[in-house]
């Protein structure tokens, strides 16, 4: 499904429903920069108009990455998360990319389970971050 600028807060609002957000980041611009990027989208899925799935793919020409893969609380269960990680895998697969990664919080069992029935495993590798933008 393809969101028009009225839309844009649909993703969010799911992505702060399900807790995905963070106070130090922006959401909606992190959804504009996914948007407008040349080498990420933002994947839905909508059930009887609404948006009850999200997930932001990207990719550096190599690896891919899957992040705010969100699906609404009433709608967990249904197979929607594994579906929009096919479409993700799927989406870079059709771009070269040859591997996949995805953070998951450490406290985020649940999530850590679902991802291993995908056949995702640990990686032995740290993953660090550096602000690139003043006041964060």
């Amino acid at each position: 499904m393809t969101l028009s600028q009225e839309q844009y807060r649909d993703p969010v609002s799911l992505w702060e429903a399900t807790g995905l957000t963070r106070p130090w980041n922006d959401p909606m611009a992190d959804l504009r920069r996914a948007i407008d990027g040349d080498s990420s989208t933002v994947l839905g899925c909508s059930v009887d108009g609404d948006l009850v799935a999200t997930a932001i793919v990207g990719h550096d020409g190599h690896r891919g990455w899957v992040y705010y893969l969100a699906v609404a609380p009433h709608q967990q269960g249904n197979g929607l998360s594994r579906m929009m990680m096919n479409a993700c895998e799927q989406w870079l697969i059709e771009r070269g990319a040859v591997k996949v990664h995805l953070m998951i919080r450490t406290t985020n069992e649940p999530v850590i389970c679902f991802y291993e029935e995908l056949g995702y495993e640990f990686s032995d590798v740290q993953v660090r971050a550096k602000w690139l933008t003043t006041g964060q």
